[in-house]
């Protein structure tokens, strides 16, 4: 017997994101094993970088896949509604830390967007470059814009 596509896809459009459903939750849980010592946003983004280091492992024919998301608006909705996700599971693992939740969901949307930059400079490379120097990079530059040097 012949399986469908559909039976594990509901739409042709979702086999781009498969497996994203899994990143939340397991940010959350990074978010609250981070050192207690550290910061929020240095929670948040070690959480980021060792997440992050697991996901671009998983990841195949990332230029490709961004080149379709990219010329895709209904697509890059998608992606949109992923990285609120993960924002919103970096900010609930800082209200866990006891973050007040106004910090929390500021935290969160810096981190996600370091992620995403740094998800972005890590598919320029074709994947070559190490994930974690990629996010070091781009929050030492946001470091920077932020002291204002």
């Amino acid at each position: 017997m012949r399986t469908s596509y559909f039976r594990y896809f509901p739409d042709k459009r979702e086999v781009l994101f498969a497996g994203s459903e899994r990143m939340p939750p397991a940010l959350a849980e990074a978010v609250l094993a981070a050192d207690p010592a550290l910061t929020p946003l240095a929670a948040a983004l070690d959480a980021l970088a060792r997440v992050g280091t697991q996901l671009v492992e998983q990841v195949a024919d990332i230029a490709e896949r961004q080149a379709v998301i990219d010329a895709s608006p209904e697509l890059q909705e998608r992606e949109r509604t992923k990285a609120a996700a993960i924002t919103a599971a970096i900010r609930d693992g800082l209200k866990q830390r006891q973050v007040t939740a106004d910090t929390a969901e500021l935290v969160a949307q810096l981190a996600t967007v370091a992620f995403q930059n740094a998800f972005r400079h890590w598919i320029a490379t074709a994947g070559q470059a190490d994930f974690r120097r990629c996010l070091h990079m781009v929050t030492d530059d946001l470091r920077a814009a932020l002291a204002g040097t």
